[in-house]
């Protein structure tokens, strides 16, 4: 099967329209030098149009400026600001002063002026203009048929109700557009639920179960969305008939090792219902379609990686989430009262011993990199040399989208500054989602409440993660890491205690099923920018990221200071409306609570 490339040239040549911007005569001004819809509104044409707004879901936008500025980083695909920074599970990382605007967005001091809250707001909307230029043009087209039309519609309509649903998750109260207004006068006074509803039910209705291109969404992948906007409004009944479409199908099935989950070589794989393409050296400036939006993310230039720049690293909270008792089931009250054992302060130069006593998840270890355990191939993470600054941010690094070191210059970028930037798709919706999710709904639903169903589920996402044979192996012996020659390791050794047991029918309540639930989407897709939203739909962001912030105070300063940060609630489970957008629609947009 051929993949489908989100190529950013393509973009730029043939989008007719982008109505946000920071220039209100852009909004009035026909682009110039870019084609006219009537030469586009010809199958060849409408397919370019629509390859265009399939590179919205990257998130990186129109940005061709050589390094794509921070539309990219603020709207990328995995949300790792919006969704991990602003949560428990990840720091900013690299230093305090680099992209500092982020910083107020892991703080809770976001403004309306932030510039990663005017990125996500413009990448989305550009997304959704490019969605509505196909949809305009369609209308028009000759040389295709009723059926032809219907499935560039059915694909339109899945990226247009993704980018709304990225939208809503992200500001709450946002205008939809669609291709039938003007968008400069759409307030934002509606909730927008029903239509985000509607695109993606006509992409259910109507995309086909399979598709010869990677990356082209099917039916499954329509569900899948739209069964997560139902558990957004905790439609309970209705999102369980749509998990269990997908399920029943018999498309999918969990793969067997965990980490395969996170390997290039093992992409689109029998447990993936939707992913995002990516690709390197494939004549794209600076390989724009590998994954631009988390080109920072990977370890500073150390042992050979070549990578930058230290950002977005998993928090001590996180780690000690994956800590479990003498059953191997996590620890719900108890798991942050003592910190698992770290490096924080300690040079690679001076002695640490890493904790194999301790009983952990072993999915801990192919979440974050950790002093004195393998990562990947790359050798043993030595420390706070790998750590950019680890005073600000902790001792700890990203692991899951990482590329190997065979892999480096073939399936990592030769081209740019942003070294790191590599063809490890993101796995948006994989089976394991659709699992959990519908485990929830089996605890949650009022009508059909099934909760040996939801321990059967979970249990089964718990069993492919106790394969011996695939847990992290590699028992360091060094403990002083000043480089990764003369090493002691016990490769025929775990790198850490693990274990992990399966709940049982005994004291099986509604209540910690609910813990459970809630508890293994934190461990199973720890990373991968589901946290914030999930504490808020779930009506515990407040009381979550504030304990979690106290404790971490004493772990760094960030949230210290004369006036300790916090979260508020009523406020901060959604970010402001940028203010140049409402400056630019006076009297249309309201601005959210407490901005």
């Amino acid at each position: 099967m051929k993949r489908l490339i989100f190529s950013i040239t393509m973009a730029s040549l043939l989008l007719t329209a982008i109505f946000y911007s920071c220039s209100k005569d852009f909004l009035n001004t026909e682009p110039t030098g870019s084609a006219n819809s009537a030469s586009l509104a010809t199958k060849k044409g409408i397919n370019s149009l629509l390859i265009g707004a399939y590179h919205g879901l990257l998130g990186s936008g129109m940005q061709t400026n050589g390094w794509f500025g921070t539309w990219a980083w603020a709207a990328s695909v995995d949300n790792w600001v919006p969704g991990e920074v602003c949560s428990d599970d990840a720091t900013k990382g690299s230093d305090i002063g680099d992209q500092s605007p982020i910083v107020a967005c892991e703080d809770y001091t976001v403004v309306p002026s932030n510039e990663y809250v005017e990125g996500k707001w413009a990448a989305s909307y550009d997304g959704i203009a490019r969605c509505n230029d196909v949809l305009k043009v369609l209308a028009n087209a000759t040389d295709m048929t009723e059926a032809e039309k219907v499935q560039v519609k059915a694909q339109t309509l899945f990226i247009r109700g993704w980018l709304h649903f990225e939208l809503k998750r992200c500001y709450n109260m946002v205008p939809y557009i669609d291709e039938t207004v003007d968008p400069k006068t759409v307030k934002n006074d509606v909730d927008i639920w029903p239509n985000i509803e509607a695109d993606l039910q006509f992409a259910v209705d109507n995309l086909p179960e399979t598709q010869a291109d990677l990356g082209r969404p099917t039916k499954y992948a329509a569900m899948a969305v739209l069964g997560r906007v139902k558990l957004f409004q905790q439609k309970w009944d209705e999102a369980a008939t749509l998990f269990d479409g997908i399920i029943n199908s018999g498309k999918f099935s969990l793969m067997y090792n965990y980490d395969e989950n996170y390997l290039i070589a093992t992409r689109n794989n029998a447990e993936s219902v939707f992913e995002i393409q990516y690709a390197v050296n494939d004549g794209t400036s600076e390989s724009a379609n590998g994954g631009y939006g988390a080109s920072l993310n990977y370890p500073q230039d150390v042992d050979g990686t070549g990578t930058c720049c230290g950002f977005y690293q998993p928090t001590q909270n996180l780690v000690n989430a994956f800590k479990v008792d003498a059953n191997g089931l996590p620890l719900f009250t108890t798991f942050n009262d003592v910190n698992f054992t770290n490096d924080m302060g300690i040079k690679s130069n001076a002695l640490f011993v890493q904790d194999t006593v301790t009983a952990v998840d072993p999915r801990l270890d192919w979440t974050v990199g950790r002093r004195g355990v393998p990562f990947l191939d790359w050798g043993i993470m030595r420390g706070n040399d790998w750590i950019r600054d680890q005073g600000n941010a902790g001792p700890y690094i990203n692991k899951k989208n990482m590329f190997k070191k065979s892999e480096k210059g073939t399936y990592s970028t030769t081209t740019g500054w942003a070294t790191g930037v590599n063809a490890n798709n993101y796995r948006a919706y994989r089976l394991a989602h659709i699992l959990l999710w519908r485990a929830e709904c089996a605890i949650e639903s009022s009508t059909n409440q099934d909760l040996d169903l939801a321990r059967n589920l979970i249990n089964q996402v718990r069993e492919r993660a106790s394969h011996t044979d695939h847990w992290v192996t590699g028992r360091c012996r060094t403990f002083i890491l000043t480089s990764q020659s003369g090493l002691n390791v016990d490769n025929a050794l775990y790198a850490a205690n693990y274990q992990i047991g399966l709940y049982p029918a005994t004291g099986w309540t509604k209540d910690y099923a609910e813990q459970a639930v809630r508890w293994e989407l934190r461990l199973e897709f720890g990373m991968e920018g589901l946290r914030h939203y999930d504490l808020v739909r779930w009506g515990i962001a407040a009381q979550t990221i504030n304990a979690y912030m106290v404790a971490d105070r004493g772990f760094r300063s960030l949230f210290g200071g004369v006036k300790p940060k916090s979260f508020t609630q009523g406020k901060n489970e959604y970010w402001p409306l940028p203010q140049t957008q409402i400056d630019l629609q006076p009297g249309i947009l309201t601005q959210n609570p407490g901005y």
